[in-house]
């Protein structure tokens, strides 16, 4: 009543196929949506972060950061330049299409508002983390510095891979519309030869 031997290797070979294809598919959707999944993770780490380094994580403790704040001290911005970043970020991937995304305005904002960031958050740390103050930052503010500069990073990245593959997504979609609308007209420009 078992199975033979053939039957058992293609059942496993099967069972192979299917997980490929489906690791192939999430994986490729998870590079497709990479830009949404950012800006996700763009608003989350660094608020997240920045509520585990206050002493007691409560809203009055967030409330005095809002009163006492100071540039050198506080760091209730950083995630404030996180939202704000990535809320233009997605905006700006939202309202283009194929030819925007592939040439000016996605790539052009997302490296502005990530440059200014990066400035902002460096010239932040250098404050804040004891270079000029001579204090030294607990790890989870090091942390959200860090975070802070790495998903800036990640932002140009992806903006810079997404362009291209729409670029590239852009070439073979002229050509498929050139070779389908000549042979569909009958090549039209070109006329025949009578002899």
């Amino acid at each position: 009543m078992g199975f033979s031997k053939e039957e058992k290797s293609r059942r496993i070979l099967r069972g192979f196929k299917t997980v490929f294809f489906l690791v192939t598919m999430v994986i490729s959707f998870l590079v497709f949506s990479a830009p949404v999944f950012l800006v996700i993770a763009d608003t989350i780490l660094p608020s997240a972060l920045l509520s585990a380094s206050l002493s007691p994580p409560s809203l009055q403790a967030l409330y005095s950061h809002f009163t006492n704040y100071d540039f050198r001290n506080s760091l209730i911005d950083i995630p404030f330049i996180s939202i704000i970043r990535s809320a233009i970020i997605i905006c700006v991937y939202s309202f283009c299409d194929g030819p925007k995304l592939s040439r000016g305005p996605y790539l052009g904002t997302t490296m502005i508002c990530c440059v200014s960031s990066l400035v902002f958050v460096s010239v932040k740390a250098s404050y804040a983390l004891g270079w000029s103050s001579g204090r030294e930052g607990s790890a989870m503010e090091t942390a959200l510095f860090i975070c802070s500069l790495a998903l800036a990073i990640a932002h140009i990245i992806v903006a810079y891979r997404t362009s291209c593959r729409e670029r590239r997504k852009l070439l073979v979609y002229k050509i498929d519309i050139e070779a389908i609308s000549a042979c569909k007209n009958g090549f039209p420009r070109y006329p025949k030869i009578v002899k």
